[in-house]
């Protein structure tokens, strides 16, 4: 059973947002709205790579309640005839500002930026939140693992290991977006056209009387795609069959797969025994509990490894599960909104962020009103939806990904660590500073 999709994406949301919207409703409180998504700072993670735009886009311009939804909503009896009525003619109208999807973001900074009737962007929170969120950790544990190894193939091998469908569609997309060259994903390949990859599993060699029978198997219908799982019984052992085999139909070993024991010191000799025997063009391929410091080790290491399939520590982020993520109000009407809970301060008012280089790396960010103008900054976020209709749209998502190469050549070395934590603070301008303080103590003294 499939649980979400298109039909009941609507009631892909918390009660709260609903029943806090039809009191909007029913006190005629729908005007103008800007909320702000942003995440709080993490001290595992010294950047984030921004992912999930295409996601909400698509989501904003689909968004309508059926009649089932409206249907099931009247049998909670929480719901009023007039605001079920509202609901069925229901459309996002607002705009949406973002950064664009492979860009490096820090905390405390306004990614996204919702401007819309206060219902809508209400009702909206959700579905942001959770496709934002999970979008974001697995595109930066990916870009953390490229950035220890841009020169291995990396493969997202972590879709069985994924809290559900959606979420192992997302990582394949997220982690494509990191800098991984594949996913082994078929679905992700038809929808999202990422590359897919894959071997055998250890099953397929256990069905066979013998190893060696199964890899002869295997080789007569691929051929020319023969990258042997070789660590079923004994790895070495394992690689002198795949090699038998290939000698024996006349065929090249594109690659043998370790998914246990010591890495290093197999694919060592697993590269002695490949080499010795003809097969210097064949790559080992690396699977089983990997993640960016396994991967560092090995390759600071100099294991003779060529490929890397990461699965559950990637589509999990399990290091970092979850973003200290918010979207908050942050003007209605018109007028400056903040919170004043206890290191829970927002920074009021619609904004604007802009990006400073310096020598080609990011000297800082610079967190300001939208209407303000940084000298020598570039315009972070972009308008993609104006009065509920796209005016800009994402590229492909190969030409995203190549974005994201890109931008990861401007972070300046230092943020690159995966085991010391150092991370950028936006500045906030000095009018919105002031601008802040103002509210701040105007709240306080009412």
């Amino acid at each position: 059973m499939m649980f979400t999709d298109c039909r009941n994406l609507p009631l892909f949301t918390d009660l709260y947002e609903l029943t806090m919207a039809q009191v909007y409703f029913e006190k005629k409180m729908d005007k103008t709205a800007v909320f702000n998504f942003f995440i709080r700072p993490n001290n595992k993670r010294n950047y984030f790579l921004f992912a999930g735009l295409d996601l909400l886009i698509d989501y904003l311009l689909n968004l309508k309640f059926t009649e089932d939804d409206i249907e099931f909503l009247r049998s909670t009896r929480k719901f009023k005839e007039e605001f079920l009525n509202y609901l069925r003619n229901f459309k996002f109208t607002g705009n949406l500002y973002s950064v664009d999807e492979g860009e490096i973001v820090f905390a405390n900074e306004p990614i996204i930026q919702v401007e819309a009737p206060i219902i809508q962007a209400q009702i909206i929170e959700t579905f942001l939140m959770n496709t934002i969120q999970i979008s974001i950790l697995v595109a930066t544990k990916a870009l953390r693992c490229y950035s220890v190894a841009p020169d291995k193939m990396l493969i997202d091998f972590g879709m069985r290991r994924a809290h559900g469908t959606d979420a192992g569609m997302i990582a394949a997309r997220s982690s494509y977006i990191g800098g991984f060259v594949g996913t082994s994903n078929v679905l992700a390949g038809k929808e999202f056209g990422i590359p897919i990859y894959g071997t055998m599993a250890h099953s397929f060699v256990m069905a066979h009387d013998t190893e060696e029978k199964a890899f002869e198997n295997f080789a007569s219908v691929y051929p020319e795609n023969t990258i042997f799982l070789i660590d079923t019984y004994d790895t070495l052992e394992g690689v002198k069959n795949a090699i038998k085999v290939a000698k024996k139909k006349g065929i090249r070993i594109k690659g043998v797969r370790i998914d246990s024991g010591d890495l290093l010191t197999l694919s060592k000799e697993v590269r002695r025994i490949l080499d010795i025997n003809g097969f210097r063009d064949s790559i080992i391929l690396a699977s089983g509990g990997i993640n960016e410091y396994k991967i560092k080790e090995l390759v600071d290491k100099k294991a003779p490894i060529d490929a890397f399939g990461v699965g559950t520590e990637l589509v999990t982020s399990a290091d970092t599960p979850y973003l200290d993520c918010a979207y908050k109000l942050v003007e209605y009407d018109g007028k400056p909104k903040m919170k004043l809970s206890s290191k829970k301060v927002t920074v009021p008012y619609k904004k604007q962020f802009y990006r400073i280089f310096r020598n080609g790396k990011i000297l800082k960010d610079i967190v300001s009103h939208f209407d303000e103008i940084v000298e020598d900054g570039v315009k972070m976020l972009k308008l993609y939806i104006k009065d509920g209709e796209v005016v800009r749209r994402s590229p492909p998502l190969q030409e995203i990904r190549e974005k994201t190469l890109i931008n990861f050549k401007t972070l300046p070395d230092t943020f690159k660590s995966i085991t010391q934590h150092m991370t950028l603070s936006p500045e906030v301008s000095q009018r919105l500073l002031k601008s802040t303080e103002e509210l701040k103590k105007a709240i306080r003294g009412a």
